[in-house]
């Protein structure tokens, strides 16, 4: 097997195994926990949290190639969301 042909194939499986997908962020439904939507995604690329007065809040990012999947929870549950991927008007 050529040597430049195995990291293209293992790019390709990555991108084909993908969650950040439009089907996989319409499933995610105001007031889920933050459990559920990570059973759907999988962990984050990266997630910031805070809390402040007894509320908390955590904005969680899953990127996958040019998609994104934003959620912010408040008090572990979903309480907006975004999908962006250039071209796509999935919001």
């Amino acid at each position: 097997m050529k040597t430049w042909l195995l990291p293209v194939l293992v790019a390709f499986v990555i991108a084909a195994c993908s969650k950040v997908t439009q089907q996989n962020f319409a499933k995610i439904e105001e007031g889920m926990s933050e459990q559920e939507v990570i059973a759907i995604l999988g962990a984050p690329t990266e997630s910031n949290s805070i809390n402040v007065l007894g509320v908390s809040g955590t904005a969680s990012r899953w990127a996958s190639g040019d998609a994104v999947i934003s959620v912010r929870f408040v008090n572990g549950k979903v309480a907006l969301k975004s999908f962006d991927k250039p071209g796509d008007t999935g919001k």
